[in-house]
């Protein structure tokens, strides 16, 4: 896959004028579509421009990845820097300076917006959003684990079969050890996104 191509993406307008965007970014398999809805939820005055990109790999067992899975929590490298380019490629290129991008996403997603708000040599995002996801360990990329830090959001359900809530507690522990404010919360579910935790975020997203 040409790594210039642009990733495609849903786009929902702000109701004025934007005071900023919000980017989800879906999980293993899914597509543009799936977060879509959360826009409004999160955003519901639509203050800001709403984004969904689709991954752009195309793996088994089908739908749209940003990297291959040989184990949780470690991505494969290869997929994971062509996945994580062509994001950085799509990301940098929004009509809106990072400060003014609140940033989030589920599983997958949340893995590559650790990657992007956090990673060595990256501009902080406005906020940081991470569901049922982990901070990747992978070879060539690092995380920056030094202040000022964007307002962080971390949710897992602690019955998760697919990503056990032991990376989100370990993503909790490590950016707070750093300095950073994070707000987690845990739910008792499975690998889902939880209702009740949408409001908390709405405050989080207040750029």
């Amino acid at each position: 896959m040409d790594p210039h191509l642009t990733l495609r993406a849903l786009e929902r307008p702000a109701a004025g004028e934007p005071e900023g965007a919000l980017v989800l970014l879906h999980g293993r398999g899914a597509d543009e579509y799936d977060l879509h809805p959360l826009l409004d939820a999160l955003d519901p005055e639509r203050r800001l421009h709403g984004y969904t990109p689709r991954a752009p790999l195309a793996l088994p067992p089908g739908g749209a990845h940003w990297y291959a899975v040989p184990r949780v929590g470690y991505p494969d490298a290869a997929t994971f820097r062509e996945g994580y380019a062509q994001l950085v490629e799509w990301f940098d290129a929004l009509p809106f300076p990072p400060e003014r991008i609140a940033l989030g996403g589920f599983s997958q997603g949340a893995v590559m917006s650790y990657a992007l708000g956090i990673g060595e040599g990256r501009p902080r995002p406005a906020a940081l959003v991470a569901l049922s996801g982990f901070i990747p360990t992978v070879e060539g990329w690092e995380p920056e684990l030094e202040p000022p830090f964007p307002p962080i959001a971390i949710a897992h359900g602690s019955n998760d079969p697919v990503i056990p809530v032991e990376f989100g507690r370990r993503a909790r522990d490590v950016l707070e050890a750093a300095g950073a404010d994070v707000l987690y919360h845990e739910s008792p579910i499975g690998h889902s996104i939880d209702p009740q935790v949408i409001p908390l975020l709405r405050g989080l997203l207040a750029l």
